[in-house]
């Protein structure tokens, strides 16, 4: 049984907070955190910088359960990079004192973090990088496994989160606005599905291209194009004739009978004790079928497959502050 992503979150925050407030908005917490909950479990949530500067943040970080690290600035003392050093001294100490550890966040926007990045990798840390367009250094999200836009988190669709626009450089240097993100983004995914044919025995997985798009671009994120899952640009593709989507190859095999079986297993629990809890529903679901992983799907996190399916009309969940966890039902 695949075991759940567990995370650690490193928040140089005044990085973050000031990078949002020069594009003229104030960090949501929440938004992150959404993010992050949809990729796995996160076990430490650790936020740096002197609050006395950031007093108004103090209530939202509390909300999102946030450790606040104090890093004072005292008067008459150089302390440059005080919250880097002790952030990177923490997260490094972590990575080897809990091997449990699978992922490390580190939110920040600054490149003084990527030898912090590129040594958690070597420990064999899977690395999310966070940060904000505009005050990201071009060196870090590079180094990461994945790295995330504050501003596209949002989601697509919205005024604060329009889809990036990527355009192609034509032959004289000028950029090309006749180059459409969907063919851009078919390139890049049937190159990569040619690559993978021919180095791989057998079908190849939606899950398997999506990490290698990763791999080739961190900051990746189907959102840009308007999707709100790989599945859904996965289905797209295959619907303009891009790609050939067949069971158990590109798009892992019947997204449709998952959510079936999503819906069958919450009526099935709802019958006996009311509706269940999101924390323990995917084991319930491997008893009905074993082995079954929403990245077979195209999904990151099992948050994000329930989204999904509660998109679709299949379930309908509702957040809990009191046991802090989603609950599922049938739709009625």
């Amino acid at each position: 049984m695949a075991e759940e992503e567990r995370i650690a979150l490193y928040l140089d925050f005044e990085n973050l907070a000031l990078g949002a407030r020069d594009r003229g908005e104030k960090l949501d917490m929440s938004v992150i955190m959404d993010a992050l909950s949809e990729r796995g479990r996160v076990v430490t949530r650790l936020a740096y910088a002197d609050w006395n500067l950031f007093a108004e943040h103090r209530q939202g970080l509390v909300s999102q359960r946030i450790d606040m690290i104090e890093i004072p600035q005292r008067t008459g003392m150089v302390r440059k990079n005080a919250a880097d050093i002790k952030l990177a001294v923490d997260a490094l100490e972590l990575a080897l004192e809990r091997e449990y550890i699978t992922t490390f966040v580190i939110a920040s926007g600054d490149s003084d973090f990527t030898p912090l990045v590129l040594k958690l990798r070597e420990l064999n840390k899977r690395v999310i990088g966070v940060g904000v367009e505009g005050s990201t250094s071009e060196l870090l999200p590079g180094a990461c496994d994945e790295f995330l836009f504050y501003e596209r988190l949002l989601g697509p669709g919205t005024a604060k989160a329009a889809p990036k626009r990527r355009r192609r450089k034509k032959a004289d240097g000028e950029e090309d606005e006749s180059s459409s993100d969907t063919a851009e983004v078919s390139r890049l995914i049937t190159r990569t599905m040619s690559g993978l044919q021919r180095s791989t025995d057998g079908p190849v997985l939606s899950s398997m291209v999506k990490r290698v798009v990763l791999r080739k671009d961190p900051t990746f994120s189907e959102n840009d194009y308007g999707f709100r899952a790989w599945g859904e640009l996965m289905r797209h593709l295959a619907s303009l004739g891009v790609i050939e989507l067949r069971s158990g190859s590109a798009d892992g095999g019947g997204e449709a009978k998952a959510f079936e079986l999503l819906r069958d297993v919450v009526e099935s629990l709802e019958k006996r004790n009311g509706p269940p809890p999101l924390s323990s529903l995917k084991n319930e679901l491997r008893k009905r079928q074993r082995g079954f992983s929403e990245k077979n799907y195209g999904y990151g996190g099992f948050l994000q497959f329930v989204k999904a399916a509660t998109a679709k009309g299949v379930v309908d969940m509702e957040w809990s502050d009191k046991d802090e966890d989603y609950f599922l039902s049938t739709v009625k």
